[in-house]
């Protein structure tokens, strides 16, 4: 997999951010005062945040000038050297925990680990920044940062503008890493709700299920459906069955009756006994009794 682009960035300016401010740091040359008068024309004094020094002509340098005015004790250089030392810790802890996310060696970067590295970065571009501007802001203030009476000029030297730099660099460097988060985030999310919910969701207490019977419908109404007649239930059992043959007729139902007694002829019979039955005729067309 190719590293992110934030992550490159980031990466690429937060090294940068770290030497600027390094420099800013460490350089006696956050302000410069010209034009004593009972100095050379040419010679410039350099304050920073730990030492002073003296030029003149551009080819003499002497650092560790007398600092006459207590210009080390005022509150915006005390509060510039503990937050700038404090910028650039914080920047080489989050540029160690950086390279380990981006993973210059793995497959996969570690997108929690870089942005929170980020995170670390961007404040610590804070801290450098507000010494950076709160020193800018009392430059000229000669109550807050002492400085000989006019007409000395004071200016800004190129270690506050480096300063300046440093800290911009490193804010974007850290938001940059930082934007590492989202792919993080995203997968968190996309893990959340595919996860199986603890238990069996309880319904709201405003929520009433009521089961209604249903109303009985008509014939014409509960068999007829999508514009067209269903048959009845006991019509569709027969439905599909092919029938075979032809019908036969059926005879007209009727009841039966006799209007001869058949017992007409076995009166006097039964007293001569059982062997003269058959040679006493039946009156009657139909069986008799004694024949069956």
């Amino acid at each position: 997999m190719r590293t992110p682009v934030v992550m490159t960035l980031g990466m690429v300016l937060v090294p940068c951010a770290l030497l600027l401010n390094l420099t800013s740091t460490l350089t006696p040359a956050w302000r410069q005062l010209h034009g004593f008068l009972d100095q050379p024309v040419d010679v410039v004094l350099y304050q920073g945040l730990w030492d002073i020094c003296r030029e003149q002509s551009s080819r003499e340098r002497q650092c560790g000038q007398p600092d006459d005015l207590n210009y080390f004790g005022t509150e915006p250089v005390l509060v510039a050297r503990g937050l700038m030392v404090t910028s650039l810790a914080i920047t080489a802890l989050g540029l160690l925990l950086a390279t380990l996310g981006v993973r210059c060696w793995q497959d996969e970067p570690h997108f929690l680990l870089a942005g929170l590295s980020g995170l670390l970065l961007f404040i610590a571009g804070l801290c450098s920044l507000i010494p950076v501007s709160w020193y800018n802001h009392f430059l000229d203030d000669r109550d807050a940062l002492p400085a000989p009476s006019a007409p000395v000029k004071v200016q800004v030297s190129y270690s506050l503008v480096l300063g300046y730099l440093g800290s911009c660099l490193l804010l974007l460097g850290g938001l940059s890493l930082a934007l590492s988060l989202a792919p993080w985030c995203e997968e968190r999310c996309r893990r959340c709700h595919k996860a199986p919910l603890a238990g069996p969701r309880r319904s709201s207490i405003s929520t009433v299920y009521v089961e209604w019977p249903e109303p009985a419908l008509t014939p014409a109404i509960k068999y007829y459906s999508d514009g067209q007649h269903r048959p009845r239930p006991a019509e569709q059992r027969g439905v599909g069955k092919p029938k075979v043959g032809f019908p036969m007729p059926r005879p007209p139902l009727k009841a039966y009756t006799n209007p001869v007694d058949v017992l007409a002829g076995e009166k006097g019979v039964e007293s001569h006994g059982p062997s003269s039955r058959s040679t006493q005729p039946c009156l009657a067309s139909l069986p008799c009794d004694s024949d069956l």
